[in-house]
């Protein structure tokens, strides 16, 4: 069985009218980069990768997140120079700040998520559950084949419906 994923806990929203959340997202794989602007693995492979899937994924049915998380130098990666990255980077999908930690240098999300670092790659599928969490580069086929698989698994699988008569309310398939 496959764990409910943590609620992101964001500081602020760049890219998004409105905060979000993974229980509004419920219904759509959502997909998840946690990054830094200083880390080279994330400008070179984890935000085009991002774009990627934002490209090749109908958005009903899966969603892209980007998560700044920021674990090191933290006086110079602030909202503003963000604001910045996220313009001359051309990222279109909503970026989450991650809420810092009153105790310490690592941010509450990446800390619910236990991320190693970044870039993190984060799958959920439509029913909230974490479904892969990859430190590192991540191989371009094999996560499109995941997320393939998960929007599938979610088409294919029976849906619940509530048949109630005057003795009793069941789900049938």
């Amino acid at each position: 069985m496959f764990p409910i994923a943590p609620e992101l806990q964001a500081a602020a929203w760049l890219n998004s009218a409105t905060p979000l959340s993974l229980r509004q997202l419920r219904g759509k794989v959502v997909v998840i980069y946690a990054f830094q602007m200083l880390c080279p693995g994330c400008v070179s492979h984890g935000i085009p990768q991002a774009r990627t899937i934002r490209a090749a994924f109908d958005e009903k049915d899966v969603a892209v997140l980007g998560l700044h998380s920021v674990f090191e130098h933290h006086a110079v990666m602030n909202r503003e120079a963000l604001e910045a990255f996220v313009h001359e980077y051309r990222i279109g999908f909503p970026v989450a700040i991650d809420q810092p930690s009153a105790h310490g240098p690592i941010p509450l999300t990446m800390e619910a998520y236990q991320l190693r670092g970044t870039p993190t790659l984060i799958v959920i599928d439509r029913q909230g559950r974490l479904r892969l969490s990859h430190f590192g580069r991540a191989e371009d086929m094999r996560v499109g084949a995941l997320i393939g698989q998960l929007v599938a698994e979610s088409a294919a699988a029976p849906q619940a419906q509530a048949q109630c008569d005057d003795d009793a309310c069941g789900i049938s398939y």
